[in-house]
Formats: structure tokens, C-alpha cells, sequence
């Protein structure tokens, strides 16, 4: 039976997956800091249709953590064939007057984590020559956002990296895909602080971002771009100039 091993399971995108994986009845395993809401969603998954979960309660913003967690899980005789870099958060504000610690903190999950944990699972992955990896970035990616400069900096590296995998694991059966969701309904919105910043037609439900996710995957396509508006906006930006786009990201994301 499939294993994936999904980081961020606690709500939003993580959970979304977690469901619609276990409806493809994969044996899972669940990460995020609240062990406590991550059974509550094991048990959900379980019932849905996955033969078996695992669930492992770290905080990946420690450096010491996806060394750890690789550890954990194969002791627990888990072989992964299906990893899903969802776990990170975005701060919003003037780069001056935002805290330096979570800032670092968000560079750490979002990159560093990602970076480790696809190192660490990606070899056993070569040498079964199958298994597919999605590292979530975002339609921030494709550029640069003033008071949200290091989140969209990070998704940046994580699509750039993701792209570039894709292209060297060519021909080892292992797939790598970067998804890039706009807007999407989760918690994210109440952490960064950026509930109002998007038109509610802007954004999509997390359930069908993982649905575009896993159907872009099974095409073994390099990027996932969700909803046609986020694809239109990322091509728009593509021939605009790039001071044009970069102060019109600041006039959308300016605190009030």
C-alpha cells in the first residue's frame, strides 16, 4: 500500500490532503505542532479510507526537527512514496518592524525544512526508482511582495527549487512538483493578517487546490498554478514591468 507522509496536517491544504489521500486508501502520516487536532483528522482519514495512519507532533521551524522526524518515521517501518512539503506561514508588515526571530522562524519552515526533508526521504525514493514529492509554494512566488517580502522570498526558493529537482530526477521514476495556490480559505489568512487584503471571488477552497494538486502530480507536471485568475495574474506578471508589479503587490498588501 502507498505511504505519504504530510507535513502542515493539522488544517487547511495538510488536512485536505490527508482526506483526499486516505479516499485513495494510502497509509499516512501526519505531522504539524498540534498532535492533539492531528488524531482528530488521523480518525477522520481513517474512516475516509486510509488503511492505516501515523501521526508525529514537531515543530519543523527547529533545525532539529526534520532529522528527527526522518528518524521517527523509519523506525516506525514507514517507506515513503508520496512526501508533501505543506507546512509553513507567512508574516506581513514593514521588514523594520517585524520580529526577527519569527521572521527567521518562517525562513526555517518554509525553506530550510522543505529543503531537509526532501534530502532526507528523496534517496530511498531513487533507489525504488518511484515516488512523488510536492513541496507547496504559492502564486507569491512568481514575485517580489513588499510587507511580505521574506514570506514570497521563501515561496520563491521553493519554487525555483522544486523546478529544478523536477528536471534533474528526470528518468529516476521519482516526480517533484511545486504547487502554487493564490488565495486560499485556511488559517493562513489569520496569521499573516491578510483576511482583507484579497476580494472574496479571489479566493478558492482548500479542497480543491489539493484536487488540481494531485490530478497536476498524476501529469507529472513541474508547477501546479491553481484556478484560472491566480494562472492569469502569474503570466500577466510574467511581461509587466517588474516595477509596476512590485508596487501594485505593495499597494494590495500595505497594512492598513
Amino acid at each position: 500500500m502507498p505511504t505519504a507522509l504530510i507535513t502542515g496536517a493539522s488544517s487547511g491544504i495538510g488536512e485536505q490532503f490527508a482526506y483526499a489521500l486516505a479516499r485513495e486508501h494510502y497509509v499516512l502520516a501526519l505531522t504539524a505542532r498540534r498532535e492533539d487536532r492531528l488524531r482528530v483528522i488521523a480518525a477522520q482519514a481513517q474512516s475516509l479510507g486510509a488503511p492505516a495512519t501515523s501521526v508525529f507532533g514537531c515543530d519543523l521551524s527547529q533545525r532539529s526537527s526534520p532529522p528527527d522526524l526522518y528518524r521517527k518515521v523509519t523506525a516506525a517501518g514507514l517507506r515513503i512514496d508520496m512526501l508533501i512539503n505543506n507546512a509553513g506561514f507567512g508574516t506581513r508588515g514593514r521588514f523594520d518592524q517585524l520580529a526577527l526571530e519569527r521572521e527567521l522562524e518562517e525562513i526555517d519552515l518554509n525553506v530550510s525544512a522543505v529543503v531537509a526533508l526532501t534530502r532526507l526521504f528523496l534517496p530511498a525514493m531513487i533507489a525504488e526508482r518511484r515516488g512523488t514529492i510536492i513541496n507547496v509554494a504559492s502564486s507569491a512566488g512568481f514575485q517580489p511582495v513588499p510587507y511580505m517580502a521574506t514570506y514570497a522570498a521563501t515561496k520563491s526558493f521553493v519554487l525555483s527549487f522544486s523546478m529544478a529537482l523536477h528536471r534533474e530526477l528526470n528518468g529516476t521514476g521519482v516526480h517533484v512538483m511545486a504547487l502554487c495556490p493564490g488565495a486560499t480559505r485556511t488559517e493562513f489568512q489569520g496569521v499573516a493578517h491578510t483576511d482583507a487584503t484579497m476580494p472574496s471571488f479571489m479566493y478558492m477552497d482548500p479542497e480543491t487546490v489539493v484536487a488540481q494538486a494531485l490530478r497536476a502530480a498524476g501529469k507529472k507536471r513541474a508547477v501546479c498554478i491553481n484556478g484560472a485568475l491566480n494562472r492569469m495574474a502569474t503570466e500577466a506578471q510574467r511581461v509587466a514591468p517588474r516595477g509596476l508589479v512590485t508596487r501594485i503587490a505593495a499597494m494590495i498588501f500595505r497594512p492598513e
